[in-house]
C-alpha cells in the first residue's frame, strides 16, 4: 500500500504462517505508535501444524517474549479468514470498551492491500494504516524458507483483491494491466496451491 506506519489508536496483527508479523508488530509498539495491540488468528488448514495453539495465541506470545507487556495485548482467538480478523476483531476492542478511529492493521507484505480492501468494507469508520516487514521479495522468500509458497499465496492474494468486491467482501482496487498479465502468467506456471478452489476456500 505505500503507507508509512503512524501513531494510531490501536494495532491488529493479522494471524497467518509468517511469525514475523508478530516480530514486526513488537518493534512499531516499541516505537511507540501505539498503546494497544489485539493479535487476531484461529488456524486455517496451512497453519494448524505451524502454531497448534491457534495463530493468536502463538503470535502473542513472540510479541511478549520481544518485549511487549502482556497488559497491552489483546486475543481474538477464533477468526478462520480476514472478514472474520475484522469482524471479530471489532467486537474484541468493543468489549474492551475500545473504540478506536485509527487502526495499524500489520501483516504479511502481500496481503497489505486485501486487508485494507476488506477493512474498509467491513469497517468503514475506521482510519486504516496498513505495515508490514520492509524487505524485499528475494529476502522476504529467504525468512519464511518456501518460495513456492510464498508466490502461491501471493497470487492467491491477488486473485482474492479481484474476485471479493463481487462477493461484497471487500472494497473494490485498481489493479493494473501488467500486474493481471503477471497474475496469468505465475497461475499458468503451476503458481495455483492458493487459488480459490484449489486450496484454501475462505476470505
Amino acid at each position: 500500500m505505500g503507507h508509512e506506519p503512524r501513531v494510531v489508536d490501536v494495532a491488529v496483527g493479522l494471524g497467518s504462517h509468517d511469525l514475523g508479523v508478530a516480530a514486526h508488530c513488537a518493534a512499531l509498539y516499541r516505537a511507540g505508535l501505539f498503546t494497544t495491540l489485539l493479535f487476531t488468528g484461529g488456524n486455517s488448514p496451512g497453519t494448524l501444524d505451524w502454531f497448534p495453539r491457534g495463530e493468536a495465541i502463538h503470535f502473542r506470545e513472540h510479541a511478549v517474549a520481544l518485549g511487549v507487556p502482556d497488559e497491552a495485548i489483546l486475543v481474538e482467538p477464533r477468526a478462520a479468514n480476514t472478514g472474520e480478523n475484522i469482524v471479530f476483531s471489532r467486537e474484541v476492542l468493543a468489549d474492551a470498551g475500545i473504540v478506536p478511529r485509527s487502526v495499524l492493521l500489520v501483516c504479511k507484505p502481500y496481503m497489505e492491500r486485501r486487508a485494507y480492501a476488506t477493512t474498509r468494507k467491513l469497517w468503514p469508520e475506521i482510519e486504516v494504516t496498513c505495515a508490514s516487514v520492509p524487505l524485499e521479495f528475494e529476502e522476504y522468500v529467504t525468512t519464511i524458507g518456501d518460495e513456492k509458497l510464498v508466490v502461491d499465496m501471493l497470487v492467491g492474494d491477488l486473485q482474492r483483491v479481484i474476485e471479493y468486491p463481487k462477493r461484497g467482501f471487500a472494497v473494490e482496487q485498481d489493479v493494473p494491466e501488467e500486474v493481471l498479465a503477471a497474475y496469468a502468467s505465475l497461475v499458468d506456471a503451476g503458481y495455483d496451491g492458493h487459488l480459490l478452489g484449489a486450496g484454501a476456500q475462505t476470505p
